[in-house]
């Protein structure tokens, strides 16, 4: 029994020490007519948060030790529920440790680390409790890996760090990408989408300026014109100035492949074009007057639309 309470106080002892040296680069958020939201110093400057929870372009931002500082809005990105500061002052900070979300597996003990609105750091044990591969958010975020813990996100949680036993930062928490199921956006993704805002302000997403509608196709179209997928995406507007238009593509032309790959129900515009960049020629297999042709469309930035 004393074996056991001597591995038990030293497991205690390794989270209390794990929190309190991550909890270093921990900040919590003050936008103006807002609930309190956390964040973690990136880089030295840089705070990450959770977009949905930290409003405004100027912030009051508590740091560990109990300074304060203001940060400035430097670039959001929606799609991943990321937003970046820039800290104002000279004001020392802890920086995050970051880890390879990669390592993580079902069943690995994590913490999730906060900072109440007076400052105070919390936490929230568990484990890793569901992982996938990359996804696509529905406002076509790609996010490098899904990471679902099985832990209490209590409110200001969204913009805190998960940490592994290494006492490394493996994510950002939020509640805000997937209703009712908090998630761990990795540290690949965040870093990449930090180094896209500081570098150009917003995250470039591949656009091309239409409205479509899914339709079945007919197992007679399927079959003459010797199409790989069962369904296609009806074009019902073309934007006079987007990509689509100036490539030729007209209202009533139906999409049947996009990249070369075939057109799959569940899958929307956005996911289709996730793989594409900015300003890459993608070639548009469609369907006009009973006819497959095939035209090559120069992406647009999504940014501003």
């Amino acid at each position: 029994m004393a074996a056991s309470r001597a591995g038990w106080s030293e497991v205690s002892e390794d989270l209390a020490r794990v929190a309190e040296d991550v909890g270093r680069a921990v900040v919590a958020l003050q936008p103006a007519e807002a609930h309190t939201a956390s964040g973690v110093v990136w880089q030295k400057g840089v705070v990450v948060a959770a977009n949905h929870a930290a409003r405004g372009d100027e912030v009051a931002v508590l740091l560990s030790g109990g300074k304060s500082a203001v940060a400035r809005i430097k670039g959001r990105d929606p799609g991943t529920d990321l937003a970046i500061f820039s800290l104002e002052g000279d004001e020392e900070t802890g920086v995050a440790t970051l880890g390879d979300a990669k390592q993580l597996h079902v069943g690995h003990l994590v913490l999730a680390l906060a900072r109440t609105r007076r400052g105070n750091l919390t936490a929230s044990s568990g484990i890793i409790s569901g992982l996938m591969e990359e996804w696509q958010t529905w406002q076509g975020g790609q996010i490098d890996r899904f990471i679902r813990p099985d832990l209490t996100l209590y409110r200001g949680y969204s913009g805190g760090p998960l940490v592994n036993a290494n006492g490394e930062v493996v994510g950002i928490n939020t509640a805000g990408l997937r209703r009712g199921t908090p998630i761990t956006i990795p540290s690949s993704t965040v870093t990449r989408v930090v180094t896209e805002l500081l570098a150009k302000g917003h995250v470039e997403r591949p656009y091309l300026g239409v409205a479509l509608q899914p339709v079945a196709l007919p197992e007679e179209m399927r079959t003459k014109l010797n199409l790989g997928g069962r369904y296609g995406l009806l074009l019902a507007h073309v934007e006079s100035d987007g990509p689509a238009a100036a490539a030729g593509l007209m209202l009533g032309d139906i999409v049947v492949e996009i990249g070369g790959k075939p057109i799959v129900q569940k899958h929307g515009l956005r996911w289709l074009l996730g793989k594409e960049k900015v300003g890459e020629r993608v070639p548009v297999g469609i369907v006009r007057s009973g006819e497959k042709r095939e035209v090559s469309v120069t992406l647009g930035d999504r940014f501003g639309r």
